[in-house]
């Protein structure tokens, strides 16, 4: 037929033949979604009684040591496939088979990291299997030949396994997919494939490989590239020394230049940030076993004793997005007696060499966590160090959320170097100072990027002090990327400077949207910081928008900062809905003795012509001209002005906020 029937009749027809639950509601159709409509097309143009692909029921007997496969049988004779585009090994209606009890059935169980594994054995499997060592012969091959021609799936007898795993071969797209079975033991993994690629090559025809991964084995390095909302993830396998980290580290920024993938990006305003993806360092060892967390506690104890003194760790190299609602909060954010009670936890772990690694997941997976408990949203996840929740989870490995993806791959080379030194230290010297109960300063002054600045130049020092060559000036440019400039401009002797500072959006109440529940974050406010050289104290001070800075000397004489938070835009959701936009800031350096404001500068959120866009900049020319338009050596207070009071230092002494 040229036109499709009545959906009424397609859904009748296709639970006939097999390919609905009985339970389908015919007035739910969902024809009107045009991708339903085009899946409907696409099973009606291949025809309801084509063979989509075959199966082979596959497992291994660990007590026979051979592949074995058992007899599938249905009610209607034929298996047919749950509906969907998947490939037909997700869509194995294994319901339909052989009752069992729970207890009889198959049962497929993760291997365990920290048993003893042999060496992979010394075969070459087809043309891309090939696994050598050094007493290997690479003229060999498998299987043998004397036991591939008697070779062949075990049939299982009923007082054995019924086999619910399977191998499925289908064609899609004009390719030759194999999907392969879950299984639990790397060498058998290695095993299937070398029958799969040694089968290929003799016929030679490509095929696809899908399915299930193969079983986790510190003996099999990893690559993997995964699709995530607004970036693509990409896993590299660990390295063994810097050289190949290094090599590996620039081969990925290089290739993903060459597929028009960046990592950075700028926004409508022209500011330039990162994508938003994370960085994440995992650290562990060769095998689970051997991770210098689980060997030596007090490691992974140094580290977030470290971390917590030094608030420039977690905000330096972090994204846009910080607080206690971010991917990767501190310890010490969100709750007040936070501190208290991982100090107490700190005290438990050993303090030397231990052979209890699941002491350090007990002792502190109920305290590097988020708002709502959630161990992989924190700063140090430890949630592949020693789980008890699965062989999976036992790797030896912890992974340090709190660094977002840098521009080039020199800067996070020395993400990873300064890790890579801390960790060195306090392998040899253990890192035992108290937790910093920094309150709201946290929020405050760590918000401003010279007191950030001054706190990483301690970490530098500490480093240096320690032994270690690192160079403060490798982090500069972490500094003028997380913190660019505004504008600055000279007024006599004295300089006004503009700079970008963080501000940890609030997560809002729960939303009823077109998708769905919503929760918005606060990104109405901003905020930037004011810096001043060469100013008089008694004689001059600075304001915006008529209101008195907070001023705090610098140490350096004629130095003062403040931070400024501004309500930037008005959305249609925020926390304080009724409060007006801030913007334009104007910025009045004032002489105390005159009465006068002798200059000023102001600086606009979006372009002051109202040449708005909504189309982000296509280059970093195009950015900046954004950035420039928006700061003008201008526009400051004329004549007279009234003095404004002195704000009152509150819980915020650091930062003026407007909104207050």
């Amino acid at each position: 037929r040229n036109v499709l029937p009545g959906y009424e009749d397609i859904l009748y027809y296709l639970w006939k033949e097999g390919n609905l639950p009985e339970n389908v509601d015919v007035m739910d159709s969902k024809l009107e979604d045009p991708l339903e409509r085009k899946r409907l097309r696409k099973i009606f143009e291949q025809g309801l009684d084509k063979v989509v692909g075959y199966t082979i029921p596959l497992a291994w007997d660990t007590l026979a040591e051979r592949w074995v496969s058992s007899t599938w049988k249905f009610r209607r004779e034929h298996m047919y496939l749950i509906p969907g585009d998947s490939p037909m090994g997700y869509r194995l209606p294994l319901d339909s088979l052989l009752w069992q009890k729970k207890s009889e059935k198959q049962q497929i169980f993760e291997s365990d990291p920290f048993a003893d594994k042999a060496g992979l054995p010394n075969y070459v499997g087809g043309r891309y299997t090939r696994l050598t060592s050094a007493d290997s012969n690479e003229h060999d091959s498998y299987p043998p030949q004397a036991a591939a021609d008697n070779y062949k799936p075990e049939e299982l007898d009923d007082e054995n396994l019924f086999v619910r795993t399977a191998l499925c071969v289908e064609v899609r797209d004009g390719h030759l997919h194999i999907f392969l079975p879950p299984v639990n033991q790397l060498d058998h993994w290695v095993d299937l494939l070398a029958h799969i690629e040694t089968c290929a090559e003799e016929l030679q025809q490509p095929v696809i490989l899908e399915g299930y991964p193969a079983p986790h084995d510190h003996r099999l390095k990893r690559f993997s590239v995964t699709p995530d909302p607004g970036v693509i993830e990409v896993n590299i396998h660990p390295s063994d020394n810097w050289q190949e980290l290094v090599d590996n580290t620039e081969i990925l920024y290089e290739e993903a230049r060459q597929s028009r993938l960046g990592t950075e990006k700028f926004m409508l305003d022209g500011r330039h940030t990162g994508t938003g993806g994370g960085n994440h360092v995992t650290l562990g060892g060769p095998s689970p076993a051997d991770s210098p967390m689980l060997r030596k506690p007090q490691v992974l104890a140094s580290l977030i004793r470290y971390w917590q003194n030094h608030p420039s760790l977690s905000y330096l190299f972090s994204g846009m997005f910080v607080g206690p609602t971010s991917q990767a909060p501190r310890v010490d954010e969100g709750r007040d007696d936070s501190l208290y009670e991982l100090e107490i936890a700190l005290g438990q772990l050993p303090a030397h060499d231990s052979n209890s690694p699941w002491l350090i997941d007990r002792i502190l997976r109920n305290h590097l966590v988020d708002l709502t408990g959630n161990t992989h949203r924190s700063e140090f996840c430890i949630d592949k160090l020693y789980s008890p929740d699965s062989a999976s989870g036992r790797l030896g490995i912890v992974e340090f959320r709190g660094f977002e993806m840098p521009p080039h791959p020199r800067m996070a080379m020395v993400q990873n170097l300064l890790l890579r030194s801390l960790v060195s230290r306090f392998w040899e010297v253990p890192y035992e100072e108290q937790l910093v109960h920094w309150g709201t300063e946290l929020h405050d002054r760590f918000m401003l990027p010279h007191y950030v600045g001054r706190d990483i130049q301690d970490v530098v020092g500490d480093l240096r002090k320690w032994g270690y060559a690192f160079d403060a000036q490798w982090l500069d440019a972490f500094h003028e990327f997380r913190f660019p400039h505004y504008g600055r401009i000279n007024i006599d002797d004295i300089e006004i400077d503009l700079q970008f500072a963080i501000e940890p959006w609030d997560v809002l109440g729960e939303e009823a949207t077109a998708q769905g529940t919503a929760r918005y974050v606060d990104s109405s406010v901003e905020r930037l910081q004011v810096k001043v050289n060469g100013m008089t104290n008694p004689r001059h001070l600075v304001t915006c928008n008529g209101r008195r800075l907070p001023l705090r000397n610098t140490g350096t004489r004629g130095e003062y900062v403040a931070g400024v938070r501004y309500k930037a835009w008005a959305p249609h959701s925020a926390l304080h809905p009724t409060i007006p936009v801030h913007a334009p800031l104007v910025f009045d350096l004032i002489d105390l003795w005159n009465r006068r404001s002798i200059g000023g500068c102001t600086y606009h959120v979006e372009h002051p012509g109202g040449r708005n866009t909504d189309v982000l900049p296509i280059n970093a020319n195009a950015a900046e001209s954004r950035r420039l338009a928006r700061f003008w050596q201008h526009g400051h207070s004329q004549g007279e002005v009234t003095i404004p009071d002195e704000e009152p230092a509150g819980d915020f002494p650091y930062t003026l906020d407007l909104r207050y």
